[in-house]
This record gives structure tokens, sequence and C-alpha cells, in this order.
């Protein structure tokens, strides 16, 4: 009898790109996941509208208890993501508070895992999507892995997401509305991470100055608050990083 051969990387890419329809991702995934010898994988993304999709490998019973508890609304991975425009791992977001330890202890008793690494995604029309693969080991061994697999992660965080773009019902473009040269100083400075001090100090304007130029931003690109604002001027390329 033949064995099958073994599963490579650019395999397992072809196999995610010839998916055609949300259901085959599932089975791309749980095989990345069996490639890279660890615990967990998973993508999810919510659309503007509010429309998510997800797959991944945690236990079924953890997902059921993460969405009937809402845990999206005090999971540190999420909030600290959503913050950033760049993986990271999981150990530099913060759990020094009441919730997010007993959040961190329920997660791991459910065989999360005790190291996790993230990829932050900005899509077009103010999506906004994660990539984050987990596992229980010691931190030198999820440092040497991290260090060894960071680019594939992030490759395969995009393509997830590219592919899942494919699926998004009425993905019509949407048009880029102009913001004024201060507005996207204002919007360029505050996605490289500066404070809203540094942006106006920067700027050598008034930090009310600067709220007003933020306001605008927000307002031209149809945004519920400064980060979602700075997320889509991103996604949509007016503004550069």
């Amino acid at each position: 009898m033949k064995t099958a051969p073994p599963m490579r990387l650019d395999n397992l890419l072809s196999s995610l790109e010839n998916a055609s329809e949300p259901a085959d991702l599932q089975q791309v995934i749980e095989n990345l996941r069996d490639l890279y010898a660890i615990d967990h994988m998973v993508y999810h993304w919510v659309s503007a509208s509010g429309d998510q999709f997800g797959c991944g490998t945690y236990d079924p019973k953890w997902v059921q208890r993460y969405l009937k508890q809402d845990y999206l609304k005090i999971d540190p991975v999420v909030l600290g993501c959503f913050q950033r425009f760049h993986p990271v791992d999981w150990k530099r977001f913060d759990w020094t508070g009441k919730q997010a330890r007993a959040f961190q202890k329920e997660a791991i008793e459910y065989g999360v895992g005790n190291q996790g690494y993230s990829v932050p995604i900005r899509g077009p029309n103010g999506q906004f999507a994660l990539f984050s693969v987990s596992h229980s080991c010691t931190d030198a061994d999820w440092e040497a892995f991290v260090r060894e697999h960071r680019r594939d992660m992030i490759l395969i965080a995009h393509e997830f997401n590219r592919k899942a773009l494919e699926f998004e019902p009425d993905r019509a473009p949407e048009a880029a509305q102009a913001l004024s040269p201060r507005e996207m100083d204002a919007m360029a400075l505050l996605a490289m991470g500066y404070s809203r001090a540094q942006v106006a100090e920067t700027l050598s304007i008034s930090e009310h100055t600067l709220r007003v130029y933020i306001e605008g931003a927000r307002l031209k690109l149809g945004a519920t608050n400064t980060l979602h604002a700075v997320a889509k001027a991103i996604s949509l390329g007016l503004v550069r990083i």
C-alpha cells in the first residue's frame, strides 16, 4: 500500500486557493495545524456590517462556552490585536485583570494552550480578521517556534483572509473618500502607535485641533471610533505605514 506523501506548506496553500466554499477551509486549517505540530490554529473575521466567519481547531465545547459567555468583550487577545497592526505574542497582552486571569485559566483548561501568537489583519470595507496559533509548551520552545515559523504564519494568515473574502457576499469595493492632508497625517501617526499628545506635538498643533482632524477623518470614513478610522484608512490605502 502506498503511503500518503508528506504534507507541505505549498501543497496546503494550493488546497486553500482551490477551496470552493467556506466549509473547505476547515480541512485546510486542520492540515496546517498538523503540519506545524501545534495544538491549535484559528482564523476569524468580522466585516464592517457585523457578519462573521471562522474556522479552527479549538474544542467545540470551548467555542460554545466562549460564545455563550460573550468572551469576545473581555478576551485580551482580541482586544489587544484590535489596537495593533503587527503580529504579536500573547505574552505581550495585559493579563493582569481579574477577568483576564480567569479567562486565561479557563481557556487553558479547555486545551487552548499557555502560549499563543496572533496576526491581526485589516481588509476592505472595515473588515477586521485575526489568525492565531496556540500551543502548550515552555517559553523557550515557543520562542523558538515563532522565530522559525513567523514568516509562514503571516503568509498563511493573509492567504486565509484573501480566500475568505472571496466568499463574502456583496463584496463591492468601497470608494475611498478624500481626507485632507492634515487628516491623513493624523491617521498615519496614530497608525504608527503615536499617542494623541505625540501626534499633536509632531504636527505642531494643539490637541483640540487634532481632535477636529480625527473627528473629520472618522466621519468621512464612516468609522465608529478612532481605531476603526485608522484601520479603514489603512485598508483603503489612504494612509501607509
